[in-house]
């Protein structure tokens, strides 16, 4: 009976996740020519087509979804056992603080593999609205990393990928053109929230604040409603929403930026150079979308 490489498996694990070869490849430090090589030897190992290859991408076939489930059990189960060997003299405490709108994307594959390479790290994670705030912590010994949203123009911390706010608004309600113009919003101190307030009031644009939340699943339900027009960075799109390109104020850039405090142990350097290197975090993320087109975004996610 054949063996399935683990090497193979993660490929596939992360094409299927990125649904384009160039984007696993991006992720795999690989050209995309040897990821197609590994997928079709990984086709002729199990004996059946997994991926259908297209000009926009790749989609799994019945099998490839029968074959991803396992795939994932294999590569924790694989990175569990190398974690407890090679890192167990790595521990301490790692205190992380972000916002959600990281905390649930971009960092997920990062903190996954994080908690199954160093066993023995005691990862604590601090989601908060308000970047200034985060850094505040570190500063103040809180916190050992802070990853959060700075505007393009401020200092300090690593500057790791640039973005820009932009307004969002449902595809099915015309919200933006209400007037006052309805806010789905973070509480105060919000980043995203003081941005909008301001651009609107420089341009006298009358607004109101129809929703607020403490979390960004809650802003983008009520976006997704109708409730009101909301503020994100436009890598951050998601289904069911849309860019309003024309007839608001425009909106800051923004860098991606990690803080990390000095005197940190090896498991929190270990947790920041993964951050650093990572390829989420390498660029702004998904293409410019326009008012009229909805977002179509793919989980970037990485064992």
């Amino acid at each position: 009976m054949p063996e399935l490489p683990i090497g193979l498996l993660r490929t596939f694990a992360v094409t299927a996740q990125t649904l384009n070869l160039t984007a696993a490849a991006g992720q795999l430090h690989r050209a995309p020519s040897t990821i197609s090589m590994q997928l079709s030897r990984l086709e002729s190992l199990v004996n059946t087509e997994l991926l259908v290859r297209g000009q926009h991408g790749v989609r799994l076939t019945p099998a490839g979804e029968q074959l991803l489930g396992h795939a994932y059990q294999l590569l924790n189960l694989h990175d569990r056992i190398l974690g407890a060997f090679h890192n167990v003299d790595i521990n301490g405490k790692v205190r992380l603080g972000t916002h959600d709108q990281y905390a649930t994307r971009s960092l997920t594959p990062i903190l996954e593999a994080f908690v199954l390479s160093y066993p023995e790290a005691q990862l604590e994670v601090i989601c908060d609205h308000r970047p200034q705030h985060l850094v505040t912590l570190l500063n103040e010994g809180k916190l050992d990393i802070a990853l959060v949203e700075m505007p393009a123009q401020s200092e300090g911390g690593l500057r790791l990928a640039p973005d820009e706010l932009v307004w969002v608004r449902s595809p099915v309600h015309n919200v933006h053109e209400r007037d006052p113009l309805p806010l789905a919003v973070f509480v105060e101190g919000c980043f995203h929230r003081d941005s909008a307030s301001l651009a609107l009031q420089q341009t006298d644009t009358a607004y109101r604040i129809a929703f607020i939340s403490q979390s960004r699943a809650g802003v983008l339900a009520a976006v997704r409603a109708g409730i009101g027009i909301g503020v994100i960075p436009r890598s951050t799109l998601e289904p069911g929403m849309v860019i309003v390109e024309s007839g608001l104020p425009p909106l800051p850039k923004t860098d991606t930026t990690l803080f990390v405090a000095e005197d940190t142990n090896e498991a929190t350097q270990r947790l920041a150079q993964t951050i650093r290197e990572s390829p989420q975090f390498s660029s702004s993320g998904q293409p410019p979308l326009s008012e009229t087109h909805a977002a179509q975004t793919v989980n970037l996610n990485a064992l």
